[in-house]
């Protein structure tokens, strides 16, 4: 067993300071890493974060776990080691300071009235809610009380467009609220407390480090149910293993194939139970309307009138599984054509050959079948 790394952390209890190890390990092209209480890597409390064969995969996992322990308050004995986690860079440090004291000061009750104002205009003006403001920006307007559009237009992720639109009715909300507290908004600087910060950051990179973790189990597992013979495991299963919903996994598998990874074994395995009849139509109307939306490809074969949740969700499931594999389908038609066009034969979409017409065409690309 080999030590790639090693590095003590500390927390402090009241006059107390416990200490633990994170380590990173290889033996035989196996990577472990976790983390161990002061007893020693082999003592009771050693915790196994990760235990496998790819490098990526461990590093997520360890990035994860590691910026859970950061926002618990454990801190490196040698902080140059941890720089990535350490500092937050001072290009938008101060904007970063804004939005961690209004998460930690808002307003509840006042954001709770601004989000349903914010859904009833979303309604009135048949926009996403988040096209009119963010949550966080909600936050922060429920935090900070700006009384002017010019005091509006100093909150991070505020713009211009926002500000026309709709200041006057987010200015509604607060032009009468007391504070105490003044623009501009410096003094957030000396107010929030450094530690509090730190341990707000941590929290941020640990759910994004989470995310990451995630994706990464999600593609291997992927890639593993792409290159297995027949039966296969689900998308639900590969969905539970990495936390990820079917939505993000069949998201993955489209970015997949077009990275040159063949997802033929999780399609069919996906819909096995749709007859063959009404895959072959959904495939015909692709070929007559085209790729590029769901919506008219699902009137067509469905009516006017498609099944309500949850029945839609798995019919534009399977819609976006079959458009996977006619683009691949229609790719190979492309590249056979472009094949045959180069040796002097005539080309598949010509007089003399038949194929489905439309589709989108895409660059010719060598597909591959394995992770390297």
């Amino acid at each position: 067993m080999t030590i790639v790394f090693l590095n003590r952390m500390e927390i402090e209890h009241g006059n107390e300071v416990e200490a633990a190890q994170v380590w990173i390990e290889e033996e035989g092209g196996l990577w472990s890493s976790g983390w161990s209480r002061e007893e020693g890597l082999a003592g009771p409390d050693r915790e196994i974060w990760y235990e496998g064969s790819v490098w990526n995969e461990m590093l997520a996992v360890y990035r994860h776990q590691l910026a859970a322990k950061l926002a618990e308050g454990y801190r490196p004995i040698i902080r140059d080691t941890f720089q990535e986690f350490l500092e937050s860079g001072q290009r938008g440090r101060f904007t970063q300071k804004l939005i961690c004291y209004s998460e930690l000061h808002a307003d509840e009750e006042l954001y709770k009235r601004m989000a349903a104002w914010r859904r009833a205009r979303a309604t009135e003006d048949r926009r996403a809610p988040y096209l009119i403001a963010t949550n966080r920006a909600l936050k922060l307007i429920c935090t900070f009380l700006p009384q002017t559009l010019d005091e509006l237009r100093e909150l991070p992720g505020i713009g211009e467009n926002t500000v026309q639109r709709y200041g006057e009715a987010l200015l509604e909300h607060t032009k009468n609220a007391e504070r105490a507290h003044t623009f501009p908004l410096d003094w957030v600087e000396r107010r929030l407390d450094e530690e509090e910060f730190e341990a707000w950051t941590y929290k941020g990179k640990e759910r994004k480090f989470k995310r990451e973790a995630e994706r990464v189990r999600a593609t291997r597992l992927l890639l593993e149910a792409s290159r297995s013979e027949g039966a296969t495991v689900s998308l639900a299963q590969i969905g539970q293993d990495s936390g990820l919903e079917r939505r993000e996994l069949i998201e993955m598998m489209e970015s997949l194939e077009k990275s040159g990874y063949n997802m033929e074994t999780v399609i069919e395995h996906e819909i096995q139970l749709m007859p063959q009849e009404q895959r072959d139509a959904v495939m015909q109307a692709y070929a007559e309307l085209g790729d590029s939306f769901l919506k008219p490809v699902l009137k067509k074969i469905y009516g006017e009138e498609p099944p309500s949740e949850p029945g839609l969700d798995i019919l534009y499931e399977q819609l976006r599984l079959l458009r996977i594999r006619y683009r691949r389908e229609n790719e190979r038609a492309e590249a056979g054509g472009n094949a045959a066009s180069e040796a002097g034969l005539p080309r598949a979409d010509s007089p003399e050959v038949v194929i489905a017409p439309g589709g989108v065409k895409q660059p010719n690309r060598q597909r591959k079948t394995g992770t390297d």
